[in-house]
């Protein structure tokens, strides 16, 4: 009898502190992996004299070292444009461009105390991220391009259609996590600036002065997670 008790005791204490542990860890878990899809909205400054706005699409999947730092591999695709036929310079040009990024990006709650203050907490989903993109540019002529100019009819600015470049992408955002039942980041709205800084001078078609062309990108990603649960070392909630 004694030791059916003594047994019984044993269990009922064993299970308590796995139920305290388990409970103490909600909160802490996250998902190792999310896939994203997402919008932007495309700028090129280059060597047109009008600047237009343009969509492009995104497809991403991120690897998360912690719920803050992140490896983001993302293919773009979309529309570049600018200029007019009729400017003084009379470029214009349409490039519809297929891109591959990939990322290191880190969040504000790696590095700050965000459990002891409501204005950290809600700043450590702010982050910075920059890393390396490939671009495919293409360009139909002579539709989508112009490069006579309307002041010199002798001059023309050169170019490629057809080209492949390297770029620096930069960016800043800020990711909304949505928690399930758990209190496991399970869904995320991605809201960010990109700046990207082109290693050549082909993305409008044109070579033209000495600056490179530049991509600016308003971007809204959807990320759903998926993958092996992992814990963090502090609540991410």
């Amino acid at each position: 009898m004694i030791k059916l008790l003594t047994k019984t005791a044993f269990f009922t204490l064993l299970l308590s502190v796995t139920t305290l542990i388990s409970k103490a860890q909600i909160g802490y878990d996250f998902a190792q992996y999310d896939a994203g899809v997402g919008t932007t909205f495309n700028q090129l400054y280059g060597d047109a004299e009008t600047v237009n706005t343009k969509a492009g699409f995104f497809i991403n999947f991120t690897h998360n070292q912690t719920p803050f730092v992140n490896y983001v591999a993302e293919l773009q695709t979309g529309t570049l444009q600018g200029g007019e036929k009729t400017s003084l310079s009379g470029r214009y040009f349409k490039n519809k461009y297929t891109a591959l990024v990939l990322r290191g990006q880190l969040q504000a709650g790696e590095i700050v105390d965000y459990e002891n203050s409501g204005l950290m907490n809600v700043l450590k989903n702010l982050y910075i991220s920059a890393g390396l993109g490939y671009i495919l540019n293409s360009i139909k002529a002579p539709d989508d391009i112009n490069r006579l100019s309307n002041t010199d009819p002798q001059f023309i600015t050169g170019g490629l259609d057809k080209s492949n470049e390297l770029y620096i992408p930069a960016r800043i955002g800020y990711e909304i996590k949505f928690f399930n039942q758990y209190n496991q980041p399970s869904f995320k709205i991605d809201l960010a600036y990109n700046f990207n800084m082109d290693l050549s001078d082909n993305m409008d078609g044109f070579t033209a002065g000495k600056s490179k062309d530049k991509m600016v990108q308003y971007s809204i990603g959807l990320k759903f997670a998926l993958g092996d649960i992992i814990s963090y070392r502090k609540s991410i909630q």
